[in-house]
């Protein structure tokens, strides 16, 4: 491996981009209408008091209206959900069309199929250079007993090795 000084936005994106991790999609019901954008930077933070954090690019349009409501779900999507990542991701659209859910505790909606969801309300934001960090408080959530996790890993949907493999190479 070679060290560089190099931090230009692509060369950043390409490293950050070798750390896995799980996609959701977080979503909130607006006056509009329901609301959402997919979301690859969610994190549980603590555990008493129960927070979870993500971070919203600057530039959404989406995010100010969540805020906005104050409560919102974090929808954590399991593998075969991949094309409601690539739904939500996409601006300017109707990002429910055809879109199965329910609503959560709070109101919001609860993405048929996800893997797990955390209902939220929002406890604190703060700068994170071109995206906002987001701290929420967890008011109620569920999980389902089994799936796998879509996961992002240098710019591609991901999932997990077979647990044969993993415990092949420990």
């Amino acid at each position: 491996m070679t060290a560089t000084s190099d931090l230009n936005p692509r060369r950043l994106r390409d490293i950050f981009g070798t750390f896995a991790s799980g996609l959701t999609v977080i979503t909130g019901s607006t006056p509009q209408g329901p609301a959402g954008f997919t979301c690859q930077s969610f994190a549980s933070l603590s555990l008493e008091p129960a927070l979870v954090t993500f971070s919203p690019a600057r530039t959404s349009s989406t995010w100010p209206v969540l805020r906005d409501a104050g409560t919102f779900t974090v929808n954590i999507l399991p593998a075969e959900h991949q094309h409601l990542a690539g739904q939500f991701a996409r601006s300017g659209t109707d990002k429910f069309a055809g879109v199965s859910h329910t609503a959560s505790p709070l109101g919001n909606p609860i993405l048929d199929d996800a893997l797990a969801w955390i209902d939220c309300e929002l406890h604190a934001e703060h700068d994170g250079g071109d995206h906002t960090i987001v701290v929420a408080t967890v008011r109620h959530l569920s999980a389902r007993d089994s799936a796998d996790p879509l996961l992002f890993f240098k710019g591609r949907y991901a999932g997990l090795a077979p647990a044969r493999l993993l415990e092949a190479a420990g």
